[in-house]
């Protein structure tokens, strides 16, 4: 149920400071994911997969890639969520592709595990995302892009997103390994199971 005017009025609201930690935390968190991500040579869905599969076959960057990817849909965010939004996952975005530029030098992976690779991969994905969403930012997304086409055309936002998702994987599974497609699927899964259990206005009243 929608909170009234009086109850987003009376809840404790992030101070500046709040915010910036918590971004950061979010952007350190999504680097960590992003790392192993690469590292293991796995996929995901929405722009993040977009991304890794575009660098996959252009041979570009991935970090330069990611950050490219996200830019179109600012404009999107701007008018749907406001400048505020806007130009926080503008920042999230240009930080988190640093840090990904910079973290093979900082952090040397070696073996792991392909199946505690995914679920970790999907746990920092999550908690990032969480952080961000609660702290008035985002890692940028085609889910903007799908709420526009939901109010241009009444086509479902989650039905799209679902959509371009499985596009992903249908193309990933083009190029990759079928562990490899399990493995990232496994990922996946787990951080939409992250957000769908966490992610929840009753458990975070904070604004």
């Amino acid at each position: 149920m929608p909170d009234r005017p009086d109850q987003i009025s009376n809840r404790p609201r992030h101070s500046p400071v709040d915010d910036v930690q918590g971004i950061a935390f979010g952007v350190t968190m999504a680097g960590l994911g992003m790392h192993i991500l690469t590292h293991m040579g796995f996929v995901t869905g929405q722009t993040t997969g977009l991304a890794v599969l575009i660098a996959h076959a252009t041979g570009l960057p991935f970090p330069a890639v990611y950050f490219a990817v996200t830019l179109p849909f600012l404009g999107l965010a701007w008018k749907r969520m406001g400048r505020r939004f806007a130009l926080r996952t503008l920042v999230t975005t240009a930080a988190l592709s640093g840090l990904v530029a910079v973290l093979p030098n900082w952090l040397e992976l070696g073996r792991i595990e392909p199946t505690l690779a995914a679920i970790l991969f999907g746990l920092l994905f999550g908690i990032a995302a969480l952080a961000a969403i609660r702290h008035g930012g985002s890692f940028g997304g085609l889910s903007v892009l799908w709420l526009e086409l939901q109010d241009r055309t009444g086509f479902p936002a989650g039905h799209a997103q679902l959509l371009s998702d499985v596009l992903i994987f249908g193309l990933a599974a083009l190029i990759l390994p079928l562990d490899t497609l399990a493995y990232s699927f496994l990922g996946a899964a787990v951080f939409s199971l992250f957000l769908a259990v966490n992610h929840r206005r009753d458990r975070y009243i904070a604004a």
